[in-house]
């Protein structure tokens, strides 16, 4: 019998993702989680999306919520997500947007139209892993744009682009995962004119735009005069609805919006037809503004608590940011810790935290780890920093 061929080339280097396989622990109640970047689950709409789906069934239009449909998405949803987008400062049209399978599947639409293999896509360091994925798959050549405290630096940009010539810049500007950080107003000009001045097209990743707890909201790349023929702005229910849903978004440029629909097309036709149906339902008749409110207050009141615990759990010399919004907190311990080898001990004492190191695409800094937040009350985020101090005081330096 003959052998079969080798799987495909462009999966050696995309390794699984960390985070995807630590929600494995989650079958273990005992584990306090701030792995994974999930919303907190007793926060669901629960009511509001089943009285949707009931809708949506039982209306006129029951059939037709059942059949396929457009590429492009359900035509009532686009003009709700357009209208939501153009009250948070960013104007849009439905016909600006196409609905994706969560706004993962918009990234790789994304990656599929505008990258070749061999192709060089910049992104800032560290960054959100799945989009190492996603680009790594699409056969690129990643390069890195450090940054600091206010999140990507527009020199070291500049000078990315005018070295490697990228095709893409991909970029998280408001709560990125993992840091948390926001893009000043004045850095994302920067970013616009060098992207405008060197023919590179932005990726505006911004699940967590929606999630602020503190400050002003800073208008969004793909609104700058710089940037409005080259971003593509990507967005998502899964954090202010349900990731169960797998509703998500790309606000395309005109010019590249059939080539987006053509990848789609080859990738699944479209979107869940009664998903589309049973979300536009919903966004049509809840105060969206009102849950998002919700949101906000839990999820700021568990920033709050995990901030003010890290001072006495984390070793001194440790540093970690104090996020505005959005999920994360992104921890450095001091040199000679190694976050990878801690998990271990950290799991010992049923405790999970994702490892830095993978959501580096150049040389990693070992001593990073990412703390999420959302997913747990005040009380058990107080226990399970508890625990995480515990393992801290085990490990080796």
């Amino acid at each position: 019998m003959s052998s079969l061929p080798p799987l495909a080339a462009r999966l050696h280097g995309v390794a699984s993702s960390p985070v995807r396989d630590l929600l494995a622990l989650l079958e273990r109640p005992e584990v306090l989680s701030f792995a994974g970047g999930l919303p907190a689950p007793e926060l669901f709409d629960v009511d509001g999306v089943r009285e949707a789906y009931a809708r949506v069934l039982s209306g006129p239009g029951a059939r037709l919520a059942l059949q396929y449909a457009p590429t492009e998405g359900n035509a009532e949803l686009r003009a709700l997500v357009a209208a939501r987008l153009t009250g948070r400062g960013l104007p849009t049209g439905p016909d600006d947007l196409l609905i994706t399978t969560g706004s993962q599947q918009a990234l790789t639409l994304v990656a599929a139209a505008l990258v070749d293999p061999g192709a060089v896509v910049a992104v800032e360091e560290p960054t959100y892993l799945a989009a190492l994925q996603c680009f790594q798959l699409a056969g690129a050549r990643i390069v890195t744009v450090p940054g600091d405290e206010e999140g990507v630096d527009p020199d070291a940009l500049a000078d990315v682009v005018a070295r490697h010539r990228p095709v893409l810049f991909y970029t998280v500007p408001t709560f990125a995962n993992p840091t948390g950080r926001t893009l000043p107003a004045a850095r994302r000009a920067a970013v616009a004119r060098i992207a405008a001045a060197g023919g590179v097209r932005v990726v505006e990743d911004d699940p967590y735009g929606e999630l602020r707890y503190r400050g002003a909201p800073v208008a969004p790349l793909a609104a700058l005069p710089d940037a409005a023929d080259r971003v593509f702005h990507l967005g998502s229910f899964s954090k202010i609805g349900a990731p169960g849903l797998r509703i998500g978004w790309v606000r395309t440029p005109a010019a590249a919006r059939p080539a987006l629909v053509v990848a789609k097309q080859a990738a699944d036709l479209h979107t869940s037809t009664i998903d589309q149906a049973a979300a536009a339902a919903y966004l049509a008749a809840t105060d969206l503004e009102a849950h998002v409110d919700r949101l906000r207050g839990a999820y700021r009141k568990r920033r709050d608590t995990m901030i003010a615990a890290l001072p006495g759990v984390l070793p001194p010399g440790s540093r970690w940011t104090d996020p505005d919004g959005g999920m994360f907190t992104w921890v450095r311990l001091p040199d000679g810790f190694d976050a990878a080898e801690l998990l271990p001990a950290a799991l010992a004492h049923d405790v999970a935290f994702v490892p830095g190191a993978p959501f580096y695409a150049g040389e990693p800094d070992r001593s990073t780890l990412r703390l999420s937040f959302t997913t747990n009350t005040p009380e058990q985020i107080r226990e399970g920093l508890g625990r995480l101090g515990a393992a801290l005081a085990t490990a080796p330096v």
